[in-house]
């Protein structure tokens, strides 16, 4: 009964511990760039975008496609960034422990 008792308190705690995550995930931005930084995403920590911005130099109505693929090329990285640091936060909160298959933040 002792053992079930320690499991139980070490899962509300690493119940608290994913609530501020969550919460620190809410604040978090993390910022994809193309172009050598001419464009720049921005996203949240849930994966939404927050921000787009664009350098008026490359700005050309004949060339909008490069433009395109710029700006999904930035969200891409952000995206990809925004995954590394939500590993490295779920890392913190689980002790280094894996997260069982198919389990994905955010929430």
């Amino acid at each position: 009964m002792k053992n079930l008792a320690n499991m139980l308190r070490e899962a509300q705690k690493l119940q608290q511990r994913m609530n501020e995550l969550q919460e620190k995930l809410a604040a978090l931005e993390v910022e994809g760039q193309a172009g050598g930084g001419l464009v720049k995403v921005v996203l949240g920590g849930r994966g939404e975008v927050k921000r787009v911005s664009i350098d008026r130099s490359i700005v050309d109505p004949e060339e909008v496609e490069v433009l395109e693929d710029l700006i999904v090329a930035a969200a891409a990285d952000a995206k990809a960034k925004l995954e590394a640091r939500l590993q490295e936060e779920m890392q913190a909160v689980t002790g280094g422990l894996p997260l069982p298959p198919g389990l994905k933040l955010p929430f």
